[in-house]
């Protein structure tokens, strides 16, 4: 059985987030702040998807992605009042896996919510693959170039990790939104443009692994042609 987290200082947005997700055959437990949310995953760090609100008391949902991540990679999908693509460029950058503008669906978020536990399932379950100084981890989600650790973003990580299962597969912007921001993304294709752009500065030495395929949309050179 999966087990979630719903962190939200709105105790009705919890109840009603509860009750889709039991009825989906999740375990839930309850968070009133990010403060209250990074604790209690300090205690366990056993949960397979945290649903953060931005605005909290104490701690917010941005700040509490960034200390949750460093405890454990754990999938964090974004409630916010707030749909502005900046908000949404922030909050991937600081390392959520999806963002849900309020008011939602509840079916939607469920939906969300079986993407990224699905996603993260798989990527755990790769092998690696090597190219001169380049190792791509699947199943340690890690990154080596020349020997160090990359810094990488989550999404960074998730859209490296499938174009690199999908090599020299060219993949349009807007299957990168379908298969690496999950379901029903509502955004601009830039989005996609602004993380390969940030995704090619990590890999440094190697950025010229993710070829631009002009009018249509980017794929992962073929290392093992």
């Amino acid at each position: 059985m999966a087990r979630i987290m719903i962190v939200d200082d709105e105790a009705k947005i919890r109840e009603v987030v509860r009750e889709y997700a039991e009825f989906e055959g999740y375990e839930v437990v309850e968070a009133e702040d990010g403060m209250e949310a990074v604790e209690k995953i300090r205690e366990d760090k056993n949960f397979d998807c945290v649903i953060l609100d931005i605005m909290m008391p104490k701690l917010d949902g941005y700040s509490a992605c960034k200390e949750i991540k460093k405890l454990k990679n754990i999938p964090v999908i974004m409630l916010s009042a707030r749909g502005e693509e900046y908000d949404k460029l922030f909050g991937f950058e600081v390392g959520i896996d999806d963002y849900v503008v309020k008011p939602f669906s509840p079916k939607e978020l469920m939906a969300r919510i079986k993407v990224v536990i699905k996603r993260a399932d798989h990527n755990d379950s790769e092998d690696v693959i090597t190219y001169k100084g380049l190792v791509i981890n699947f199943a340690a989600r890690e990154v080596i170039i020349d020997g160090k650790r990359a810094q990488m973003t989550p999404k960074e990580y998730d859209i490296l990790f499938f174009l690199a299962k999908n090599m020299n597969i060219a993949m349009s912007r807007e299957k990168l939104l379908e298969e690496v921001w999950g379901f029903d993304f509502y955004g601009d294709d830039r989005t996609v443009d602004t993380h390969i752009k940030m995704l090619r500065n990590s890999l440094g030495p190697y950025r010229d692994l993710i070829v631009t395929l002009r009018g249509m949309g980017y794929k992962f050179d073929n290392i093992r042609k």
